[in-house]
């Protein structure tokens, strides 16, 4: 994992770069507080993937303007929005290992300043000129709402189906890599077979992307997360490693692991209980190899395009999201 996440750096570190100085640049907020809430979470250590994303598609299509870095941030912004939005409905204390940002500057602040990233992203999206790409980042917020309010009404929903869970990470997180992707393609002018090879790539990695996350919940330790280990299990999340598991359980274990669920606290020695049984019942292997597919889909959609560095790039990355550690 090391290896790979080395190569990819030593192959973008430049664009990565342009990134960060875009990201500052564009943020101009009016108020120093919505500066210092912004970067609370913008500049804590995000790995600038759906930028990146955006820049390696428009590449691989063949653009040739100036733009790319200034119009990618504008995904950056959408997701720190959802991060600040989710954190508060989630009760999270933590987040890339620092304090979250509610917890710090207070409710209102971080909501309003959640709703600023949302619109500095809408008038990004609006400097491209082309509708198609307003349209899209009109319908990735409306989906991820749509997505962050189905979690909030699954908590705690013992008898969430898989096909359930799907939806809610189509609309939770694909929905935004896929607009990415597809973004890149549209500002470098390319053709609809380019521009949908982009999008199911971005779809399908952003599906492997949620999937190999909710793994680390049960897999990685709280320093390397940037979060407390268990954060879903606490909030009543059922992603899929416990969902396929309670579906393979029998009677006994599948009670005890309803019981810890509902009560939503447990002890170090009982999350590890836990996490042993739904790696028995094979939640982890199933999770993980669905995420593998994905990523033979993702990898897969990139065949329309002649080999380059770009598009080994982009199946490094789609590699990555597979094996990354936080």
């Amino acid at each position: 994992m090391t290896d790979l996440k080395d190569r990819i750096k030593s192959l973008v570190g430049e664009d990565l770069r342009s990134i960060e100085e875009a990201l500052e640049k564009n943020l101009n907020p009016y108020y120093d507080l919505v500066s210092a809430i912004a970067g609370h979470i913008l500049f804590a250590g995000g790995k600038r993937l759906r930028p990146l994303l955006m820049v390696l598609s428009s590449r691989i299509c063949g653009y040739k303007g100036n733009y790319d870095k200034t119009f990618s941030v504008l995904f950056e912004y959408l997701h720190a929005a959802t991060l600040i939005h989710d954190d508060l409905v989630d009760g999270a204390d933590k987040r890339r290992g620092k304090p979250a940002a509610h917890t710090t500057y207070g409710n209102p602040q971080a909501v309003l300043t959640g709703d600023f990233l949302l619109a500095r992203a809408l008038s990004l999206a609006a400097r491209t000129g082309l509708p198609k790409v307003i349209s899209i980042i009109a319908g990735i917020t409306e989906d991820m709402s749509q997505g962050e309010i189905q979690q909030l009404e699954n908590k705690g929903r013992l008898d969430l189906s898989e096909a359930e869970y799907m939806d809610v990470i189509f609309r939770k997180t694909a929905v935004l890599i896929r607009g990415a992707c597809q973004s890149g393609a549209l500002i470098a002018g390319a053709n609809p077979e380019q521009e949908q090879a982009l999008a199911s790539y971005g779809q399908a990695m952003g599906i492997a992307f949620q999937m190999a996350d909710d793994l680390l919940d049960y897999t990685a330790d709280s320093m390397s997360l940037g979060k407390d280990i268990g954060a879903d299990l606490r909030e009543g999340k059922l992603t899929l490693p416990i969902i396929h598991a309670l579906f393979q359980a029998n009677d006994d274990d599948r009670l005890w692991m309803e019981t810890l669920i509902r009560k939503q606290s447990f002890d170090d020695e009982e999350f590890r209980r836990f996490t042993t049984m739904i790696d028995h019942y094979g939640g982890l292997s199933y999770t993980r190899s669905l995420a593998v597919e994905h990523v033979r889909r993702a990898k897969q959609s990139l065949c329309i395009f002649p080999e380059s560095e770009t598009r080994q790039i982009l199946d490094m990355l789609a590699d990555y999201a597979l094996v990354r550690k936080a």
